[in-house]
């Protein structure tokens, strides 16, 4: 994966931005997230979450703790740029130093590229496929759903603790799922970790958060599924 095809710098500046283009067909081609809020004609249109912490990565390499905190919606064509790429807590800002995303690091450094896409393309794969193959069976077990009419699913944070840094292609295991539920809002929470063969070389954990939730219906989520899976369908049919 070329992740500079996804996003846009002009030389010699350190600000970069994104097109509807760009961040949809990450979703889809990359993420395999279809997920309508990264539809290009969507009017509530985001950029993916993962495409912020696979730039990021890509830019700031690889520490051995990452935290990632999304604290707010990307838009297309908002410059964004770094409060201080030296520093271990830095923040995704705009030109009005609204915040986007705070990242902390801390541990050794590698600026390996391969490392830093092959690690993003595991995650990435597998945090696109949230919805429906892990959130519908932790809801069905909590007997709760999200409201068809406006499935509201807000990515919190996601954190990577790595044990070394000398190694490229991993594979992602999932190590456990959750979900806390409180009256009409939850939270879910999966484990993973990333393997090199059979010997584990990293943890790491996503955190969602749900709101809207009323008691579960297996025909009304499973309608929601159907039509998630003809948006896939017809995208990659075109």
């Amino acid at each position: 994966m070329n992740i500079t095809q996804y996003f846009n710098q002009e030389p010699n500046q350190d600000s970069f931005s994104f097109t509807r283009e760009q961040a949809s067909s990450f979703a889809k081609d990359i993420a395999g997230d279809f997920n309508p809020l990264h539809d290009i004609e969507t009017k509530r249109f985001c950029v993916p979450g993962d495409l912020l912490f696979s730039v990021a990565l890509s830019k700031l390499g690889v520490s051995q703790k990452m935290k990632f905190i999304f604290s707010g919606m990307v838009v297309d064509g908002i410059d964004l740029n770094y409060s201080c790429d030296e520093s271990n807590e830095l923040c995704v800002i705009d030109g009005n130093d609204k915040e986007f995303l705070s990242i902390a690091r801390s541990g050794d450094n590698s600026k390996n590229s391969e490392l830093a896409a092959s690690l993003t393309q595991r995650y990435v794969e597998f945090s696109g496929h949230t919805f429906p193959h892990v959130l519908v069976p932790l809801m069905k077990e909590n007997n709760v759903m999200i409201n068809p009419a406006r499935p509201l699913v807000i990515y919190e944070n996601m954190s990577i603790d790595l044990l070394r840094l000398d190694f490229t292609n991993p594979t992602l295991e999932v190590t456990n799922t959750s979900l806390d539920v409180n009256g009409k809002r939850g939270r879910a929470t999966l484990q993973f970790c990333f393997k090199v063969g059979d010997e584990i070389v990293g943890y790491g954990e996503k955190q969602m958060a749900l709101s809207g939730l009323r008691e579960f219906d297996a025909d009304v989520i499973g309608k929601v599924v159907t039509d998630y899976a003809l948006s896939k369908e017809s995208y990659l049919t075109k």
